[in-house]
């Protein structure tokens, strides 16, 4: 199966005869071939949301709004194919797709839609004048989304985008091309005016980057890596470009000795390995009161050991598989940095699975203690299956 990007309401081949191949986290089996787009195909889709923006931006908030609709409607026709193609594209367990990927992404353009219909000129009274808000599309813009959660991000950007009036053009994650695909069909069978929404297949390097420096793009919305958004920061600027970074994070759970002792380990094993820990959001530091840090610590590995890992698929599994080859050997690194800076291991390791998986990206959960909180283990962003343990008094 080949990809097309969707440009001017059509699919269209891309022109630099160049792929990437995407494989199946699970299994290693190739899912499909995605176009890396070059500066014709880039500019082609720009020019095409330049054409549009005219027509769009003066449709009323309610006539945008009945679009939006439209696309919930037709994403919840499509939400079981959604759930299917997010966990082979992703990894991720099909509970996991259904219940947040498939239910979220048709939810993004319900919100939206109900937000812009009650938009409203906000006047402020003033001695001598009144001052009036008003709220206006910026133009043209370029929405870059990761492969951790595809449709979710993609339609929380693409929503609020084009119901303000503005045209996008996309860039979806090129390791997890599938459920941008999708959404393309859906606004291509709905009918929605051509130019309105455009995408582009491809890497970083090649196509984001000619997307985020382009001077017909008015603002910009990333979602990644710290790393990378920084050089979008830093290629933005040079054209003033309104700029949305959502990027990395490393963030605490903190347990007192008070607290509902199963309730919290239910809701610590979730922060910190939901989508294998492969969220910006996930709680990889864990910080527990020394009275019951034995036990927790004791409750926390068993419960996590209890985890089914395998077939994403099976509507059972709890943890599917890491993204890619090179997300595992990172995950791999920290944690044998994690022995190096005088970590123990409480859990984790390769997970014994059928054949069908032997050539995937598999990783149990690991647990560590024994770190200072001044560990890089314990500062760093990893985006996996790993946390640390931390006692306080």
């Amino acid at each position: 199966m080949q990809l097309m990007n969707y440009i001017n309401g059509n699919f269209c081949s891309h022109t630099s005869g160049k792929w990437i191949t995407n494989l199946n986290p699970a299994t290693g089996e190739e899912i499909c071939k995605v176009p890396i787009s070059n500066s014709k195909d880039v500019k082609q889709a720009i020019n095409s949301a330049k054409e549009a923006y005219p027509n769009w931006s003066k449709n009323t908030p309610h006539e945008r709004a009945i679009w939006l609709d439209r696309i919930a409607d037709k994403l919840e026709e499509m939400f079981e194919e959604i759930a299917q193609l997010e966990s082979m594209d992703t990894g991720k367990p099909i509970s996991l797709s259904r219940s947040v990927d498939a239910n979220r992404s048709v939810a993004n353009f319900r919100f939206f839609s109900e937000l812009i219909k009650g938009m409203k000129i906000e006047e402020f009274e003033m001695k001598d004048a009144t001052n009036y808000v008003i709220q206006k599309p910026i133009g043209i813009g370029a929405l870059i989304t990761p492969w951790n959660l595809p449709l979710y991000l993609l339609s929380w950007k693409v929503a609020p985008a084009i119901g303000m009036g503005n045209t996008v053009v996309c860039k979806p994650s090129e390791l997890t091309p599938m459920t941008a695909d999708l959404l393309m069909r859906a606004i291509d069978e709905i009918g929605l005016p051509a130019g309105v929404i455009n995408l582009v297949h491809g890497n970083g390097i090649e196509t984001g980057s000619l997307l985020v420096e382009d001077s017909d793009i008015d603002f910009v919305s990333f979602t990644g890596g710290t790393v990378t958004g920084s050089k979008v920061a830093t290629s933005a600027a040079s054209t003033f470009k309104k700029l949305s970074l959502e990027l990395g994070g490393k963030n605490s759970s903190i347990v007192f000795a008070d607290c509902d002792f199963e309730k919290t380990i239910a809701g610590v094993v979730r922060s910190g390995f939901l989508n294998q820990g492969q969220i910006c959001l996930c709680g990889s530091r864990i910080f527990i009161e020394e009275e019951i840090y034995e036990d927790f610590k004791n409750s926390l590995v068993n419960a996590v050991e209890e985890m089914k890992i395998g077939d994403p698929l099976d509507e059972e599994t709890d943890l599917g598989a890491l993204i890619s080859r090179e997300h595992l050997k990172k995950i791999e690194y920290y944690a044998n940095l994690a022995i190096e800076e005088g970590g123990v291991l409480l859990s984790g390791g390769v997970p014994c699975l059928p054949k069908d998986f032997v050539n995937g990206n598999w990783m149990a959960p690991i647990i560590v203690e024994g770190l200072s909180p001044e560990s890089r283990c314990s500062k760093e962003e990893i985006f996996g299956p790993m946390v640390t343990l931390h006692k306080f008094k």
